[in-house]
């Protein structure tokens, strides 16, 4: 090995990262053996963050730009190093790059559902999903309590914690308001602002900062939602005749969808004279008064048949005109 090899492979002039593949969150510059020589080279590019960090303890951190590794621009390594002037000759420390670029379209979910009080059908079980994005804003925060000294951290080993974190959040929110399902549903965005609110303290304790949060769905049980379609299809009806005929639809459909028997035939049947039955009901006119049991001797109105007098002209009426 010549000497120019040796003192290049001791003693490095540049360090900078070009980030290889997507989802890498943060990313240890590989010494080795080497060390920074005074004077060096630092490029942060944007979307970029870079910390030194000391036997563990994280130092200096620079955002995007391009600097000259001294004292000037080390103070709190020189502290921890006990330079008291200039150094001059190559230092040991790792440096650690950190991507600050938006994390995007992450999904977040309820793996199993969440107990809530909800207004009108008391406890029920939810279930939600939605997108979210964030990225690094805190090399500080995010070194010590998530990625460490590990060589690489990527996106997919953040994303158990922050989803976690997210359906937690979520919960605190929606379990003790006792809202009813359907302004929930109507109202996400609302409820996903509400959620942010709550949510935050927690990322920014993490290094992260959240960047959009979407719900994209709320649902219910598949026993519940089948009731809550029924009450919304009573709604819908407004009245007791009008929800007979939307009763007797649904049953047209179930005895449509099971042909294959006679119940299904039996059930059709029935399904089918009652809806006739309510339609007719519906459409007949107006009952006419019964007809007259007898007419008034004397002006000829029809009167009832136990009338001794005529409503019409007052007349008395005789048993034998019965």
């Amino acid at each position: 090995m010549s000497l120019a090899s040796f003192l290049q492979k001791q003693f490095i002039d540049v360090v900078q990262w070009n980030e290889p593949e997507e989802g890498i969150l943060a990313w240890r510059y590989p010494f080795a053996d080497m060390e920074i020589q005074n004077g060096a080279r630092l490029t942060v590019r944007e979307s970029q963050m870079a910390a030194f960090v000391d036997e563990g303890r994280i130092a200096d951190v620079f955002g995007p730009g391009l600097y000259t590794l001294n004292t000037r621009n080390l103070p709190l390594l020189t502290d921890l190093n006990h330079w008291d002037k200039d150094f001059e000759s190559p230092f040991k420390s790792d440096v650690y790059f950190f991507s600050t670029r938006i994390q995007m379209d992450q999904r977040w979910g309820t793996a199993t559902p969440i107990t809530i009080r909800e207004k009108e059908f008391g406890a029920v079980r939810l279930r939600a999903y939605g997108i979210y994005s964030y990225r690094i804003a805190d090399p500080r925060a995010f070194f010590p309590n998530v990625s460490g000294t590990r060589e690489v951290y990527r996106v997919e080993d953040l994303e158990g914690q922050l989803r976690n974190t997210i359906v937690a959040r979520l919960t605190d929110v929606v379990a003790p308001s006792e809202v009813a399902f359907l302004d929930m549903a109507a109202h996400q965005a609302e409820l996903a602002q509400r959620v942010v609110a709550v949510l935050q303290p927690s990322l920014t304790a993490l290094g992260v900062a959240l960047d959009s949060f979407v719900i994209e769905n709320l649902s219910l049980p598949d026993e519940l939602q089948k009731v809550l379609d029924r009450r919304i299809g009573m709604n819908l009806a407004g009245d007791l005749g009008r929800y007979t005929q939307f009763e007797a639809a649904q049953s047209l459909e179930t005895a449509a969808a099971n042909t294959g028997g006679a119940a299904g035939v039996g059930v059709g049947l029935g399904a089918g004279v009652s809806m006739a039955q309510t339609m007719m009901n519906a459409m007949a006119p107006a009952a006419q008064p019964a007809a007259p049991g007898r007419f008034c001797q004397e002006c000829g109105q029809g009167i009832p048949r136990a009338a001794k007098f005529c409503p019409e002209c007052g007349k008395p009426q005789s048993a034998k005109g019965a």
